[in-house]
């Protein structure tokens, strides 16, 4: 009979034990620094009212959202009209009213605004969960992957942003990894906006805009002209985005352009402001200023960030900012929050290229107790579940097989350790202890057999 080919939807990938070793210790990781923060873990459903969702993201984030057919007879409710006219987004309103979560942002806020009666602010909340977009699969880039969130919500003192960056650092000096932080302000955005009199295509700016390091200067003036902007607002925006120089250069810099326009000073004041706590404390990471940073998320309103590694090319594996007007939209007016989303896929696949991961994570069983004879059978249980009162990870092999059957399986899953228990051993109360790297083998009392092997297993005495 053959085996039909199967395999998984494309964009979301399988996880091998060996891979889930090294995806435990990478959020185990970052978990421990978000603790150490203040941060408390919360979790959202994977699935949330499209209303929750669309709108939040522009065009662009809301066409990437997975929506859900409703249950039952969802073709009763169709807009016959919309069928009639091929109009895919009322279609898709008639018959679908739920979607998968695009991040973890958005729920964020709904969970806010639904639990803030007994939520105390300001609230710090760490979530590590997947998320789901219709993209295009790449390396690095997938249809399922988890994102890995902390948010301080209920303040607006930038000592949150400072401890955002501080956050970052821990992290990635824990992971063993070197990286920049990069940061901006929307609020600059928007008055760049103003001063080329586009403020309502302040989204179509800085989608193209955050596409720069990709594409390059002249990709995104061409992508701009083709959302309508004029070849002299694209002049003049120019050496907005492309100044260079120290942080206070390029403010002042920027500052005659945007006299006129309303959130400048207070964008500038923000960077200032944030400049300045940045040196009161000690940084190991580069954090640099660019203009040309602008995160095209519709919900940031202040300070922007994005992370990049100075080791491998990967693009952004770590970015969020601030946002005033989230709850707003549920309803929740004056509760500023500020973010940061670290990319797990992308740092787990900067971490394999660049050989990061630790050596031993991929430590499966300690020892595997043979099943050689029924007749044992009591005294291999009794064995098997004394050793894993005493830390050793234990298996017992299900089935009466052939002794070098159940050695090859040892071999196969790189076990350390195997315990025999055949007529001998059985007889004079003891176990031979065999071990598969050396061949070495040795009888031991059945009794002493969890403390001799765990003397073995985990030499310096460290509580397993």
């Amino acid at each position: 009979m053959s085996v039909s080919k199967v395999s998984n939807p494309k964009g979301t990938r399988d996880f091998t034990p060996g891979v889930m070793a090294k995806r435990n210790y990478l959020i185990s990781t970052i978990e421990r620094i978000f603790s150490s923060y203040g941060y408390q873990p919360i979790e959202t459903p994977a699935v949330e009212t499209l209303s929750t969702l669309l709108g939040k993201y522009g065009d662009e984030g809301d066409r990437l959202i997975f929506k859900i057919l409703n249950s039952g007879d969802f073709l009763r409710k169709l807009d016959k009209r919309a069928q009639e006219q091929l109009n895919n987004e009322k279609v898709a309103a008639s018959i679908c009213e739920r979607g998968l979560r695009y991040d973890l942002t958005v729920p964020f806020a709904r969970y806010v605004v639904q639990h803030h009666n007994e939520t105390p602010m300001p609230f710090k909340r760490y979530q590590i969960q997947p998320v789901w977009r219709a993209d295009r699969p790449q390396k690095g880039r997938y249809r399922e992957f988890f994102q890995c969130d902390i948010d301080v919500i209920g303040t607006t003192s930038l000592l949150n942003e400072l401890e955002l960056i501080l956050v970052v650092q821990d992290v990635f000096a824990a992971l063993g990894m070197e990286v920049e932080l990069l940061f901006n302000n929307r609020k600059l955005l928007a008055a760049m906006a103003e001063a080329i009199c586009a403020p309502s295509q302040l989204t179509d700016i800085t989608v193209a805009i955050d596409k720069l390091d990709k594409m390059g200067l002249e990709a995104v003036e061409d992508e701009l002209k083709g959302k309508g902007l004029s070849d002299v607002q694209i002049q003049t925006l120019r050496p907005m985005i492309t100044v260079s120089g120290t942080p206070e250069e390029k403010l002042q810099a920027l500052a005659p352009t945007l006299t006129a326009a309303q959130s400048a000073e207070l964008g500038m004041q923000e960077v200032r402001e944030l400049l300045s706590l940045l040196e009161k404390v000690k940084l190991t990471m580069p954090v640099r200023f660019d203009l040309s940073l602008a995160r095209g998320l519709n919900y940031y309103t202040g300070t922007i960030f994005e992370v990049k590694s100075t080791e491998g090319a990967m693009g952004s594996i770590c970015g969020g900012g601030r946002y005033d007007n989230l709850t707003g939209i549920f309803g929740l007016k004056d509760m500023s929050g500020v973010g940061i989303s670290f990319g797990i896929e992308r740092i787990y696949d900067l971490l394999e290229t660049l050989d990061r991961f630790p050596a031993d994570l991929a430590q499966g069983p300690d020892l595997l107790v043979l099943n050689l004879d029924q007749e044992a059978l009591p005294v291999l249980l009794e064995l098997t579940q004394t050793a894993r009162r005493a830390g050793i990870k234990t298996l017992l092999y299900p089935e009466t097989s052939t002794f070098k059957h159940q050695l090859d399986y040892a071999n196969k899953l790189s076990i350390p350790w195997v315990a025999i228990v055949g007529e001998r051993e059985l007889a004079q109360g003891e176990v031979s202890l065999k071990d598969m790297r050396s061949g070495e083998q040795t009888s031991v009392p059945r009794q002493d057999a969890p403390a001799w092997l765990t003397q073995r297993i985990f030499p310096t005495d460290i509580k397993h």
